[in-house]
Parts: C-alpha cells; sequence; structure tokens
C-alpha cells in the first residue's frame, strides 16, 4: 500500500476526521481544500501514531480554529478584545521577526504606506502565526493562487515584496492558542545593523558621485546632481525613519 492509499484508509476509517471534513465543509471550506487538510493531519496522525481525539481536542472547536485559516474567515474579534502594533522591520530580520511575533499571537492585517506591519492580537485567545516573503518585482501573477493550497494568505505588499501568514492551527491543533502571550513589544522598530550599514554605503556613494561631478562640470551642477541622486536614493530610508521617531513622539505624548 503506497502513502496516499494509506492516507485514504485512515481517512475513510477514522469517525473523527470523517466529523472534521464534515464540519470543514459545513464552515464553507471548499472541498479541495477539506481534503488537503485532512491529508495533512491523517499523515501527522500516521508519524505520531496518536489519537485524534487526544492529538486535536473536540472537533468542533478544532473546526473553528482550521477555518481561518482557508475557508471563509471566522467573524473578526471584538474590537475590545484586540490589541494593535504597528512596527517596521528591514529585509534582513523582517521572516525572523514576524516569525517570532507570530508565535506570541501578532496576526499582520496589511503594510502599511511607511513600509509597517500592521499587527493585531486577540487579548481572549490570542494564536499562532507563521509568515514567508516572496520577490514580487516583476508581478505577482499566480502567486496567490499557487500559495494558497497550503494555506497561505497575502497580508501585505511594499515595494518589490509580498508577505505571506497562515495560522498555525493546522499543524500545532489546540496547541497553536497561547495561554499567557508576552506583553507588547516597547519597541516599533528594528531596523538592523546591515540596513544602517546600507544606508552609510548609499550616502557615501551619493556624495563620492556629486564631488565628481562638481569637479567636472562645476560646482552648481555637481551638487544639484548628487542632491537629487541623495534624495531618490534615500528617500524610503528617510520614510521610514521619519515615520517611526513622529510616531514614537506621538505615542509618548498620549
Amino acid at each position: 500500500m503506497n502513502g496516499a492509499d494509506a492516507v485514504n484508509t485512515w481517512y475513510e476509517q477514522d469517525s473523527y476526521l470523517l466529523d472534521l471534513a464534515g464540519r470543514l465543509r459545513a464552515r464553507g471550506l471548499p472541498a479541495d481544500r477539506v481534503e488537503s487538510t485532512v491529508a495533512e493531519l491523517t499523515a501527522h496522525l500516521e508519524e505520531v501514531g496518536g489519537d485524534a481525539l487526544e492529538e486535536f481536542g473536540p472537533a468542533d472547536e478544532f473546526a473553528e480554529l482550521l477555518v481561518p485559516a482557508t475557508g471563509e474567515r471566522a467573524p473578526r474579534t471584538p474590537a475590545a478584545h484586540v490589541e494593535t502594533w504597528r512596527w517596521t522591520a528591514d529585509i534582513y530580520v523582517d521572516e525572523e521577526l514576524l516569525n517570532r511575533f507570530g508565535d506570541e499571537g501578532w496576526e499582520v492585517e496589511r503594510v502599511d504606506a511607511l513600509g509597517r506591519f500592521v499587527s493585531r492580537r486577540d487579548t481572549e485567545h490570542p494564536q499562532r502565526w507563521e509568515y514567508r516573503r516572496e520577490l514580487v518585482a516583476r508581478g505577482r501573477e499566480g502567486l496567490d493562487e499557487r500559495l494558497a493550497p497550503d494555506g497561505w494568505e497575502a497580508c501585505g505588499t511594499w515595494l518589490v515584496h509580498a508577505w505571506f501568514k497562515r495560522p498555525r492551527a493546522a499543524s500545532l491543533g489546540p496547541g497553536a492558542e497561547i495561554a499567557s502571550p508576552p506583553p507588547a513589544p516597547e519597541r516599533s522598530n528594528f531596523l538592523s545593523r546591515k540596513f544602517y550599514v546600507l544606508a552609510g554605503v548609499v550616502l557615501a556613494a551619493v556624495t563620492v558621485s556629486g564631488i565628481s561631478s562638481a569637479l567636472d562640470d562645476g560646482a552648481g551642477s555637481g551638487l544639484g546632481h548628487a542632491a537629487g541622486l541623495l534624495a531618490g536614493a534615500c528617500l524610503p530610508i528617510l520614510l521610514i525613519v521619519a515615520g517611526q521617531s513622529w510616531r514614537g513622539r506621538r505615542d509618548r505624548n498620549r
């Protein structure tokens, strides 16, 4: 018997998984997504040799955790039970931090115009999330559809990158809920040392270019050229730093 046959046999014989599949379909999950979700859970049970009820908890409660991952999303938690947080990271550390904070229950809803991750967390039943980043410099045609079968959902785009999220309930079951999440970080700026080194290199390169142009074409035109290069190269950096500084002053004055 091959692996697929084993999965199908277990699925057909396990009343828990049959019950779970019915509940997922009743919640509006497409049939192909139900099959892939149950197949993944079945493979997990085969690997650990555990009982479905002990591993995942009651089928009705587990279905509530799974549906937001792939089907029609469950109603949002009332605002009174939600805390929000906006923060920034560069491409050298963003995925690491997204998954660290996702493991603390932070769900990214979108990326704002300044490149900040707009995040929320259910204060009563926080759930663990995981993230990935994709390069979309040449467009994202077909990307969402390619990642959707594995439960990935787009949560933001900025410049040439797109970020995707998915809840960890499908792999962790009830363990995806966090009993005592840590408080929201006091920081909102997580720009790495590599980012500042890059900014310094860009600034130095623009300065050298300006000096060279000034010597070749005259001081006025050379300095104008340098100023244009500096503005174009450093604008994204300045937007991030200025936005974070403004928000920090606003929060302190509240």
